[in-house]
């Protein structure tokens, strides 16, 4: 396909960022990265950027019509599961309605919509899950994602795209609205902090970089329909974090296992969740890297030397 116009909204968390990056290496795209906060953080990106508040529907109508996208990128929506629950009205807000808004606004505009969602949209007793599953999230938080993805399908949009994911990590610009957990695991163990971490929760974790590799293949083959994009490698959080101190050089013997329930007594999270590929390994040609082959990139994205380089 011609390079399109992209325009990829929350561009200031961390899976709007991988997004606006990858567009951005897109020869000839014209990418514009859109966060509530005016001023945007984005190191090595070369397209514009712009102030945009996706529930303020007139805010969004006039950014479609003066920057008139061929692709829009919605990755802005909140994410934090405890701050879903205690302010359900604000997540529903910003995970359903300003989808819904946007949709009809692409529809309009001619534009197709790709969302980023979660494997929160399952109930984690039968994972990892495939594109066709039965949803049953657990929380507010996966139930406004489902209702997002209803949305688009509901909607008028014939060129639309959903991209699951879970658990991503990477290494954002500026300012990130949070720390991912593979980042706050290396902050914690590099202080010589002891954490505690689910034992009980099986997740796919997903490179950033490779999430956005998949969502910007969803667009270069003109795709539509829920994809999985994630990691392929299945294990709980807390083989997760043993791997994240081998990787960084860190003190494993600073994680200690515990369970979800107990440290997230207020918000449940699916236990055997994560992610099946296939669909997008077989029509999208996704290949994400292996994990510790991520870490490792990581590593060096963050400026952290090797382990064995380390006196």
């Amino acid at each position: 396909m011609l390079p399109p116009r992209i325009l990829v909204t929350g561009a200031n968390g961390l899976v709007g960022q991988a997004l606006a990056r990858a567009a951005g290496r897109w020869r000839g795209a014209d990418v514009l990265a859109t966060g509530r906060r005016p001023a945007l953080a984005l190191g090595g990106f070369a397209g514009g950027t712009a102030a945009l508040d996706v529930t303020d529907a007139d805010a969004v109508e006039r950014a479609l019509q003066d920057f008139a996208p061929d692709v829009v990128l919605h990755a802005a929506g909140l994410a934090q599961v405890e701050a879903c629950e205690a302010d359900r009205e604000a997540c529903w807000a910003l995970n359903v309605e300003a989808t819904t808004a946007l949709a009809a606004a692409c529809h309009r505009h001619g534009a197709r919509l790709v969302l980023p969602s979660t494997d929160f949209v399952f109930d984690g007793e039968r994972g990892p899950y495939a594109e066709d599953a039965r949803p049953a999230p657990l929380t507010h938080y996966g139930r406004t994602k489902l209702a997002a993805e209803n949305a688009l399908k509901a909607s008028r949009l014939t060129r639309w795209a959903v991209a699951r994911t879970t658990l991503v990590f990477g290494a954002p610009t500026g300012p990130a609205p949070r720390l991912d957990f593979v980042r706050w695991l290396v902050r914690e163990l590099g202080a010589g902090r002891p954490v505690r971490v689910p034992s009980d929760q099986v997740r796919t974790p997903t490179y950033d970089e490779d999430f956005a590799d998949g969502v910007l293949r969803i667009v270069r083959f003109g795709k539509s329909g829920t994809f999985h994009v994630a990691g392929r490698e299945v294990l709980t959080t807390y083989a997760l974090a043993l791997r994240v101190a081998e990787a960084f050089g860190l003190d494993a013997g600073l994680v200690s296992p515990t369970t979800t329930t107990a440290l997230h007594p207020g918000a449940p999270r699916p236990l055997k969740a994560g992610l099946l590929i296939l669909r997008a390994e077989t029509e999208l040609g996704y290949r994400p890297r292996p994990l510790d082959a991520a870490l490792a990139d990581l590593r060096g994205r963050l400026g952290v030397p090797r382990p064995s380089a380390r006196r």
